[in-house]
């Protein structure tokens, strides 16, 4: 009586070994799987010149509620204005977004409840276009429209790169070719070589001002200058041998 109630611990203790023992070996084996391939990132870079702009301005007034009316009339004659310097200067009606007129009230908590209520007219007119060179100089010289009484400010102009989607596949090739560089020079210095592409992803996409190093993990655009620098990114996984 007394052996049989040591043999079923025993199998127990035994089953529990075989048990970790097995774990142990497939732990190891996959250990030893995870050495046979090789994980890196690739690069390429091409620099290109923007073929597309974005110029916005605006122009606004400040009004009293009982001058709402000769404000909006006001705004009107500037809207005029503005469009008639666009179009002397070469923008066509296509090229040009005027908005509606914006309202804004002004709150001015240290004139007391009873001072008049002052409202702010904005209209924002927005210029795309391909000529970059004519509408640079453009938002560089607004002078005769501030000569004509219209107050009117402007937004940096913005520069884009309209094949941007297709340039991304174009580079692709190159950046799988530095992958593949770096990887075969990291095998090698382990004693291993490079044997087949077992997985490959693409990266973000940077679009930076020329000669720029500023990077971001979810990808950029930089839109404040004509000439970029264009980076594309694959990750990349190589079996071993």
């Amino acid at each position: 009586m007394q052996n049989n109630d040591y043999k079923f611990p025993a199998l127990i203790l035994g089953l529990c070994i075989v048990i970790a023992f097995s774990v142990f070996a497939y732990s190891f084996y996959s250990a030893r799987q995870l050495d046979n391939y090789l994980s890196v990132t690739g690069s390429a870079t091409k620099k290109i010149t923007s073929d597309s702009s974005k110029w916005v301005l605006n122009f606004n007034r400040v009004v009293e509620t009982q001058n709402l009316k000769s404000g909006y009339t006001q705004m009107a004659k500037d809207s005029g204005i503005v469009t008639k310097f666009l179009k002397d200067s070469g923008v066509t009606d296509e090229q040009m977004t005027v908005s509606p007129v914006f309202m804004n009230m002004n709150y001015y908590y240290d004139k007391g409840a009873n001072a008049p209520k002052e409202y702010t007219l904005t209209q924002n007119v927005e210029i795309n276009s391909t000529d970059i060179a004519k509408i640079t100089e453009l938002s560089k010289n607004l002078q005769p429209i501030i000569d004509q009484g219209v107050l009117v400010s402007t937004q940096g102009v913005e520069y884009f790169y309209t094949k941007l989607s297709d340039l991304r596949i174009e580079m692709l090739p190159d950046a799988m070719k530095d992958a593949q560089a770096r990887a075969s020079a990291i095998a090698e210095s382990g004693g291993k070589k490079v044997s087949s592409l077992k997985s490959a992803s693409m990266g973000v996409v940077q679009v930076m001002s020329a000669n720029s190093i500023d990077v971001n993990d979810y990808g950029s655009y930089d839109t404040s200058k004509i000439e970029k620098q264009v980076m594309v990114t694959v990750r990349a996984s190589y079996n071993l041998k």
